[in-house]
């Protein structure tokens, strides 16, 4: 570094490498980073840069003068600090300037641009740099200017306020310019700006708000001081966009407090760390900094510059500060993992032999997959994704911090997680681990959902609980991912939702965290068939903090329908916007033959199959607003002799040969919807004429003839129900949740049968005799019951269809019923594995696999 720090773009011409691959160190840089509205406010008055900005800066400077109590004509702007100092020296007349060193470089600089001369007070190392004002007093003659840091940098040293104020007050014939660049960063600092006359303080805004690309920083003074250093000014120094930004920032008390702990408590563990290394001697300081001396052999600047080779980690070595040698260097005080990555660096070059036989624990490499929003096919897409590498030769397996879903699945252990994340497992041929979907959320109301953590519920939450909730599971995610990711060669992510729902991202666990916990690049997927897709993607970005574009590494544009050749403009003018390139495009995928992700593709038709044109069976599946594990039908659309319809009122109902009565995560709120729109009454009247009625775990329970809620699981405490009364069947939701996998054989039929229950009903029969078992299972248990004719029957078992052999038994019996023979073609197969195999093909194809491959660094 010559000159000054921060010079990332010389560091990266030099390296062949993006600024973003540098960790600096040598810029003295808010590590909370900008404040979150400055993107929002700089997007806003982007328009205004076609007018030129106010020469006076009058908002800025009336909200400087407001926050530090000053008046307007106490106040001026600058670009930057750097400025102020360069026009103060020139505008005050003084015969010599008193400097403290080292001290920062450019205060010698502006001297010798205003032909000031310059004496220097030399702070000595054995009184760790500490300012004597005693001393300097006593070095004062009429007419000097002392410029003096608070805290001086690179020391991080700091004077007493008041014997400051006292030594200005007993020398007025002295000008003090006080440096407090990096006194926002000292928790309960008094500023002296406006405290006399004689005092000229400067204040640089964009250290402490980590913007210094504004370049934007205010001098304090007496009006005829500030009068004569505006005329050394050129005028519009300060840009329309930074002035804006400074009357946002300034007076920003609740940020100014966080810096101030931040840096206090990283600073705090860094010393710590850093005082193990017995070659390095740290400087005790009050600001965001450090000064260290180097007790070794090899001087700073070649410490740096191993440093910048071997870690891509920037220092400042101060061997340009008066006062310093080439064995001093600075280092700022940046996030508690990016100082731990630089004390490993540090030991690894002068202390290697205390980490010989430790190891980095590096992250497994990963990537995620976000979405637009809901149902644009990230989860289709990382099914994909783990098939192509899977068909690599690479161990990977699917994750989703948190899922929010009606459709869930059994595991062998007996956990509950996430339908998509089991055929994402199925993907990477893996069984299905609650480790891959750590946090369930089953909606129950409208504001209100079942939470499940490793597979096992842990209470019924509202929103609000369960955001509080976060802070405690988001380490159970944590721990998850992690024992995950030890077992295999590459994890691929999914998000939730869209990670620009602003009113999200202070509690998020599932999207942008985790992608940065996981050191994930991301994609972020939209679907074009939608329309508006590429204002999506650039909307997106523009809500994104820094760090979130950072880990942004392109888009996905899904289920495009036509010549992608078409998409070259827009394209372009996305890269042009945002700085992110499109990975690939991925066709329309029709029938894929995957289940969809979840109720949002069900609730909008995608269910709905085509009238087949042979001879076929009518099965209608009743809407439920609580559908649960909907896709338990999904096999019944690869028949081709079934005709499956979504049913949500009276009049679409028709006369169908068979009603399947799906789950339900609310049974009381559901059974309450088929009474007040009449279908229940209409199932009846269907089951007097003779057609086939099905319920399914929670449509099991409607069929009975009462379900009782003791605990209020799902309404009032205590409360009793009537079911529509088809079976002689009766409910009690207990507290205890059945989770387990099922094998057996279906009783009536004696085909076999396979699947899951998930449900709290705890069912019995009355003792009519009417009521008999449909299901026995290999463990000798048996489940469900039937009407005495057999056509009103239901079961706890999710996944009874997934059976070929039994889907086809009820399918020929619902043909004999109409009158017609028994299919007589090839008996269909529900697998999964050509349609993965298929949308591999796919995407390896029209996903730019090798970006993805570097994404990954496999």
């Amino acid at each position: 570094m010559i000159g000054h720090g921060g010079n990332i773009q010389r560091l990266t011409a030099r390296l062949g490498c993006k600024p973003g691959d540098i960790l600096d160190f040598s810029a003295n840089i808010n590590p909370l980073g900008p404040p979150e509205y400055i993107w929002n406010v700089l997007a806003r008055n982007l328009p205004d840069i076609i007018h030129y900005p106010d020469p006076e800066a009058a908002e800025l400077v009336s909200g400087i003068a407001k926050s530090y109590q000053l008046q307007p004509d106490q106040v001026v702007v600058g670009n930057g600090t750097s400025e102020l100092l360069f026009a103060a020296l020139r505008a005050i007349k003084v015969r010599r300037a008193v400097i403290p060193v080292p001290a920062y470089i450019d205060y010698r600089q502006a001297c010798k641009q205003a032909a000031v001369p310059v004496h220097s007070l030399l702070l000595q190392p054995e009184d760790d740099f500490q300012p004597d004002l005693e001393q300097l007093a006593a070095e004062l003659r009429m007419d000097d200017l002392v410029i003096l840091g608070q805290p001086n940098n690179p020391t991080g040293k700091m004077v007493d306020r008041q014997q400051l104020l006292n030594l200005a007050e007993q020398n007025p014939e002295v000008m003090f310019l006080v440096d407090e660049a990096f006194a926002g960063f000292v928790a309960d600092y008094s500023s002296l700006a406006g405290c006399s006359d004689n005092i000229i303080v400067l204040c640089s805004l964009t250290k402490l708000f980590a913007v210094p690309g504004l370049r934007l920083g205010f001098l304090a003074a007496s009006p005829q001081v500030c009068r004569e250093i505006r005329q050394q000014l050129s005028p519009w120094s300060v840009n329309s966009l930074a002035q804006v930004a400074g009357a946002a920032m300034v007076g920003d008390t609740l940020f100014i407090q966080k810096s101030c702990e931040l840096v206090a408590r990283n600073q705090q563990t860094l010393c710590g760390q850093l005082g193990k290394i017995p070659s390095l001697k740290v400087v005790s300081s009050v600001a965001n900094f450090l000064l260290l001396h180097l007790e070794a052999d090899l001087t700073a600047t070649e410490l740096a510059d191993t440093l910048l080779q071997q870690a891509r980690i920037a220092v400042r070595v101060c061997d340009n500060y008066e006062g310093l040698d080439d064995h001093y260097f600075r280092i700022a005080v940046r996030s508690q993992q990016n100082n731990e990555q630089l004390v490993r660096a540090l030991r690894t070059i002068l202390q290697p032999e205390s980490v010989i036989g430790t190891q980095t624990i590096k992250k497994t490499p990963a990537l995620m997959l976000l979405g637009t929003g809901s149902d644009v096919g990230k989860s289709v897409l990382v099914a994909g994704l783990c098939r192509v590498l899977l068909q690599d030769g690479v161990r990977v397996a699917p994750f989703k911090a948190q899922n929010m879903s009606l459709n869930s699945y059994v595991t062998r252990d007996g956990g509950e997680m996430g339908r998509a994340q089991v055929v994402q497992a199925q993907a990477c041929r893996l069984d299905p681990d609650v480790r891959m979907n750590p946090v369930l959320l089953k909606p129950s109301s409208d504001v209100g959902s079942q939470v499940i953590v490793h597979g096992k519920p842990v209470a019924n939450m509202k929103v609000a609980d369960y955001v509080r909730y976060k802070k405690e599971v988001w380490q159970e995610v944590c721990r998850s991912y992690d024992q995950l990711a030890a077992d295999f060669d590459c994890i691929v992510l999914e998000g939730a939702g869209s990670p620009g729902e602003v009113n999200l991202k202070s509690h998020d666990i599932v999207n942008m965290r985790m992608a940065r916990y996981a050191k994930a690049p991301a994609l972020l997927v939209g679907d074009i068939d939608r329309g508006g897709v590429y204002a999506s993607f650039i909307g997106h970005v523009e809500v994104m903090a820094p760090w979130e574009r950072d880990l942004l590494a392109g888009f996905v544009v899904n289920r495009f329908r036509g010549d992608g050749s078409l998409l070259g403009d827009a394209h372009s003018f996305l890269e042009q916007r945002t700085g992110k390139s499109v990975l690939g495009v991925v066709p329309y995928l029709h029938d894929l033959g995957l289940p969809q992700e979840d109720s949002v593709s069900f609730k909008a038709g995608l269910y709905d199959s085509d009238r087949p044109a042979c001879d076929h069976v009518d099965i209608v599946l009743i809407d439920l607003p609580y559908i649960s594990n909907f896709t338990d039908v999904e096999p019944l659309l690869a028949e081709p002799d079934v005709h499956l319809r979504i049913v949500r009122r009276t009049d679409e109902l028709g006369t169908p040969d068979c009603i399947i009565l799906p789950g339900s995560k609310n049974v009381v709120a559901d059974l309450a919807y088929l009474v007040e729109t009449g279908l229940g009454e209409k199932v009846t009247k269907c089951a007097e004429q003779g057609r086939e009625i099905v319920g399914i775990c929670g449509g099991f329970m409607m069929l009975g003839s009462v379900v009782t809620d003791p605990l209020g699981l799902e309404g009032e405490p205590g409360s009793n129900v009537k079911g529509i009364g088809l079976l002689d069947l009766t409910t009690e939701l207990a507290a205890d949740k059945t989770l387990t996998r099922r094998q057996g054989i279906h009783i009536p039929s004696g085909r076999p049968v396979h699947g899951y229950e998930i449900h709290h009903g705890l069912s019995r029969g009355t003792g009519t005799g009417k009521g008999k078992a449909v299901l026995e299972f290999s463990d000798g248990s048996s489940c469900g019951c039937a009407d005495q004719e057999g056509r009103i029957w239901g079961s706890y078992l999710h996944g009874i269809f997934d059976s070929d052999p039994f889907r086809r038994s009820l399918i020929n019996r619902l043909r004999k019923s109409r009158g017609l023979a028994p299919y007589s073609g090839q008996v269909t197969r529900y697998d999964l594995e050509p349609a993965l195999d298929r949308l591999a093909a796919v995407l390896r194809q029209h996903l730019d696999m090798d970006a993805v491959y570097k994404l990954l660094g496999l």
